[in-house]
């Protein structure tokens, strides 16, 4: 297969698993249980296909201009396409795809589905990893953004712009991330140089990426 890098890329995905659908013998790729890309082998576990999710109109745009790229295989052919696994698609483009791919099927849950699914508040925080879990601080999603350093019964100023106001799942779909919201807002138990890294942290799982 020319893109030998595909099972590695899309297990440093934010929650991504894998299994292995024996009767279709296709290693599919999962988020929140949903499969959005499949590598689609042959009895001799030899790469036939790649499938995965598509908005319909870049489905459609890809196929007209890639003979690689088709309507999905044994999948929905307008949510689906299939892209053959030594074709002339380049790596980059593939890559783009498998990360809107992920993107659209994470985006089929609810927008607090999304935030549990990911293990994370709005602004990116893992909050099972917080010291103050569960003797402080109840949680992001489980407290609707009530931290424990926000004001006395109001959310997190991230929270109350992210979800209250724009109604994002996170903060992953602001262009402005990190923006002077999260500058301003600040664990108190961090240091400056504490606060810079959890803001990079943050950002990357915003992102989905946790290689």
């Amino acid at each position: 297969m020319k893109y030998p890098w595909i099972d590695e890329y899309l297990l440093g995905k934010r929650k991504v698993t894998k299994d292995l659908q024996a009767d279709w013998n296709w290693v599919r790729y999962k988020i929140g249980g949903k499969m959005f890309a499949a590598i689609c082998l042959d009895w001799d576990n030899k790469p036939y296909y790649i499938t995965l999710k598509v908005d319909p109109d870049e489905g459609d745009f890809l196929k007209s201009q890639y003979s690689d790229i088709v309507a999905g295989y044994y999948m929905d052919k307008t949510h689906y396409i299939s892209v053959k696994p030594d074709g002339e698609v380049p790596d980059e483009l593939l890559m783009d795809l498998l990360d809107k791919a992920y993107r659209l099927m994470l985006q089929t849950f609810s927008k607090k589905r999304q935030r549990e699914i990911l293990g994370l508040s709005a602004c990116g925080t893992e909050c099972e990893s917080c010291s103050f879990l569960g003797s402080l601080c109840n949680g992001c999603n489980a407290s609707s953004g009530k931290v424990f350093h926000a004001p006395e019964g109001k959310a997190c100023p991230i929270y109350s712009c992210s979800v209250q106001k724009h109604k994002f799942a996170n903060c992953a779909a602001c262009e402005n991330v990190p923006c002077a919201v999260w500058k301003a807002t600040k664990d108190p138990s961090l240091s400056e140089q504490e606060f810079e890294e959890s803001i990079q942290t943050r950002v990357k799982n915003l992102k989905g990426d946790c290689s």
